[in-house]
């Protein structure tokens, strides 16, 4: 298979949106090559002895396929032992991308493929303030603009840590801004009302099955200036928070839970609690409302604001098992 991407790579590291973007690279670099392969995208837990064979095995037809096993450390042992043996003898037709958040658990596989010859990305992870301006600096230059030290500070503030919430600020203010630089003063007029409601706000409700409370929070918001793109990436990260703490390892409780997903403490209690009532089929059905509803905000629809109504009403209706 002629592409530039190696036949396995190893992405490690728990920082989501930068391990997803990691992925995204390689997959990205083998379609470019083979514009019309498959991607089949895999949970640890849930993949099957021999089906990783079978989904890297030679098709009749010549399809290539890419694969992704995200959280590999929940391999089991007869999986850990196949993917091992795969990429010591990796098949042409096939680009196989493991993630594995680090750790102690799954480390035979980490150990394995590193053996083996996988490509290996390590991501870092951000903890501090400081990387975390680092980083809204690194996403302005990207989209070609530039941002004071005041102005990355205060979206940093009106935003908060997480770095999806972060790259998808700046993004809209990278849009929406004229000129070349992001002031301080531009982040104040793109986050007004932020102190008064957020996507967060909206998240909450709906996945709690608070349908009137979800849509007046979400009106309110879009009226005082929350951009939709803040809002649709809130219900994503709450919808996926969900689906963390309902695929958590039962037997980890506390700290130990909370370490384990990379959560602080007084999240992973509040997420609990939002669980109760979701089921994989719900969680499912709501993971597919928010894609379809970042597509839209995001310049595949006509209106945002009907999108994201609608998003927050399948999210509610997710819920329960309907």
């Amino acid at each position: 298979m002629a592409t530039d991407a190696a036949p396995v790579t190893l992405v490690i590291g728990d920082e989501e949106l930068l391990a997803d973007r990691a992925i995204g690279a390689v997959v990205a670099a083998a379609r470019a090559a083979e514009p019309e392969a498959q991607v089949q995208d895999l949970t640890g837990g849930k993949v099957e002895p021999g089906e990783l064979t079978r989904l890297t095995s030679p098709s009749l037809f010549g399809d290539r396929s890419i694969i992704v096993v995200r959280a590999a450390h929940d391999l089991s042992k007869d999986v850990v032992a196949e993917a091992v043996g795969y990429a010591r003898s990796p098949s042409p037709d096939a680009v196989v991308v493991f993630a594995h958040p680090g750790g102690v658990k799954g480390k035979a596989l980490v150990d394995g493929l590193k053996k083996a010859g996988a490509a290996v990305v390590t991501i870092a992870k951000i903890t501090k303030p400081g990387e975390r301006l680092d980083f809204i600096k690194a996403e302005m230059r990207a989209a070609g603009r530039t941002v004071s030290a005041d102005a990355a500070q205060a979206l940093l503030d009106a935003v908060g840590s997480d770095l999806r919430e972060l790259a998808a600020a700046c993004s809209q203010l990278a849009f929406d801004t004229p000129g070349k630089a992001v002031t301080e003063a531009a982040v104040a007029r793109y986050h007004r009302g932020r102190a008064e409601v957020s996507g967060f706000t909206v998240a909450d409700k709906a996945v709690e099955g608070r349908l009137g409370e979800a849509l007046e929070q979400l009106r309110w918001a879009l009226s005082t200036g929350v951009a939709p793109v803040l809002i649709v990436s809130a219900l994503a990260g709450g919808v996926r928070s969900l689906a963390k703490i309902g695929d958590a390892p039962r037997n980890l409780r506390g700290p130990q839970l909370a370490s384990h997903l990379g959560m602080p403490p007084w999240k992973v209690d509040r997420v609990r609690r939002q669980l109760n009532g979701w089921g994989p089929a719900g969680l499912a059905r709501a993971l597919q409302a928010v894609a379809a509803a970042d597509e839209q905000v995001k310049g595949g629809g006509t209106d945002p604001a009907y999108a994201l109504e609608r998003t927050v009403q399948l999210i509610v209706a997710s819920r329960d098992g309907r």
